[in-house]
């Protein structure tokens, strides 16, 4: 296939800009170490540079012949995958707890009966995820494992938080015991690497599909699937989350085109794998019809919870209510922006109504068929309202910044991936600044004044529309599409 002149620069960046991502990818997960080993300046700078990388990749990629577009954003997803893989995970050992919770339904128990530190189980303990200490000790083996609290002759654990129960939904301890169900308890983690890399791999494919059938660009999913934060987070420290925003963009794709009730049932389970897929909900219900997916969601999430109620009771919230309490969402002292005004309860009320804000404003704002941008809104804004300090949870917003070409919103998804690697909030408070006034300075010089007289028009309907002008006087509909 031959490539015009003016084409074929720009094919061989986005190549060669791929392999490289690739690369610093592959050098990061097996020479950095570990994060908690305390060289923290080392991430910051492989994060900053690997972003460097993915933007000029995509940059190369936009003016690439549309026929190669396709071949070369799944080409490269599976490049910058595998290059994932090639490690074990290197910032977080929350699969670790996920092996666990495999394990330990294979075996036939709720993994909320049980901590990781009851010796009830202590016969289903692979020797990866709980060596012996070391003369008595577990510093040899610092940072990736901690002692368990069993005394000198004990052992050594990579759970972190082993004395409380999991915290995670039924949703996402199905996926544990499906990841785990066909390899041994002494397999370690890339079970759940290549587990991510799938599931990434389907959303990649899932956006290029919608991506043609709404006329936009293929080159758009290379956000997600060349995106550092998915390679790092849905592959190399496997986290769950992007199970809950597979399930929750597949959801909200459902409901937009026309099917809710399918379009429900993907938005329970994604909320039952993490919580935090709930705000997907206001941007879809700008028809009636939507309106199913609703209680159609509710049921999932209900039926979800069934058998690990019935085996375990009320025990089934695990430790999640004093997760959020240890984290400081009950009393307002995790809110970085926030807390710059109100502490305290006060800056939690701030953050609620900051939240239902922005839920009316995607509900009326967004156009049915193509809520994405309101989707955008409504997942962004949270994030700066709560100012998540894992950057695992902004999975949830880069398919819907592939689905609204909302690429400034991915400054966020930026700031938080630089929060997980550098822990100050006085940094992290700059860098969110920096991702506000990228997403305001940008929206303001692509949005005219007719896309204003709608918005206008959708919060306030019935406003006497007589004195526009004529070329302002069209139906009411949104531009956040």
């Amino acid at each position: 296939m031959r490539l015009r002149p003016g084409t074929l620069l720009p094919t061989v960046l986005a190549v060669l800009g791929v392999l490289a991502l690739a690369g610093v990818i592959a050098f990061g997960v097996t020479h950095l170490g570990f994060l908690r080993s305390g060289h923290r300046q080392p991430f910051v700078a492989w994060t900053l540079i690997a972003w460097a990388v993915f933007v000029v990749a995509v940059v190369g990629l936009r003016f690439v012949p549309a026929r190669l577009v396709t071949i070369i954003v799944l080409g490269g997803a599976v490049v910058v995958g595998l290059a994932a893989m090639i490690g074990q995970p290197n910032t977080s050992t929350d699969s670790a707890r996920y092996a666990w919770d495999g394990i330990v339904q294979h075996a036939g128990v709720s993994p909320y009966a049980h901590t990781p530190q009851s010796t009830a189980l202590s016969g289903l303990r692979p020797e990866w995820l709980f060596p012996d200490k070391v003369n008595g000790t577990c510093e040899p083996l610092q940072p990736r494992y901690r002692g368990l609290g069993d005394g000198a002759a004990g052992h050594c654990t990579a759970i972190n938080r082993p004395d409380v129960p999991t915290i995670y939904p039924p949703m996402a301890e199905l996926w544990f015991a499906l990841v785990r169900f066909a390899v041994p308890a002494t397999v370690q983690y890339w079970p759940f690497q290549l587990a991510g890399l799938l599931v990434s791999l389907g959303v990649t494919v899932g956006l290029l599909v919608v991506l043609r059938r709404v006329g936009r660009p293929a080159w758009w999913a290379a956000l997600w699937a060349w995106c550092p934060l998915v390679a790092s987070e849905a592959v190399t420290n496997s986290h769950v989350d992007v199970v809950g925003a597979a399930l929750a963009t597949a959801g909200a794709v459902l409901v937009a085109f026309g099917r809710p009730i399918w379009g429900g049932v993907m938005l329970g389970a994604a909320t039952c794998t993490k919580l935090i897929p709930a705000i997907v909900y206001p941007a879809l219900l700008g028809r009636w019809r939507n309106w199913w997916a609703v209680p159609v969601g509710i049921a999932v999430f209900g039926l979800l919870y069934v058998p690990y109620v019935a085996s375990t009771g009320a025990k089934v919230l695990g430790y999640l209510p004093g997760y959020l309490t240890e984290e400081g969402y009950e009393d307002g002292s995790r809110f970085a922006l926030v807390s710059l005004v109100a502490k305290g309860d006060l800056g939690t009320v701030i953050v609620a109504l900051v939240v239902l804000v922005a839920a009316v404003l995607a509900w009326r704002l967004s156009d049915p068929s193509r809520p994405w941008s309101g989707e955008v809104l409504m997942i962004g804004v949270t994030f700066l309202a709560v100012t998540p300090r894992y950057p695992w949870y902004a999975l949830l917003l880069v398919p819907f910044v592939v689905l609204s070409g909302r690429w400034e919103w991915m400054s966020i998804a930026l700031a938080i991936a630089l929060r997980g690697v550098w822990p100050s909030v006085d940094a992290y408070r700059w860098w969110l600044g920096a991702a506000i006034l990228v997403i305001v300075v940008v929206t303001l010089i692509r949005t005219d004044r007719s896309d204003w007289i709608r918005w206008r028009d959708r919060l306030i309907p019935g406003r006497d529309r007589r004195l526009l002008p004529v070329r302002d006087r069209r139906p009411a509909v949104s531009s956040l599409s």
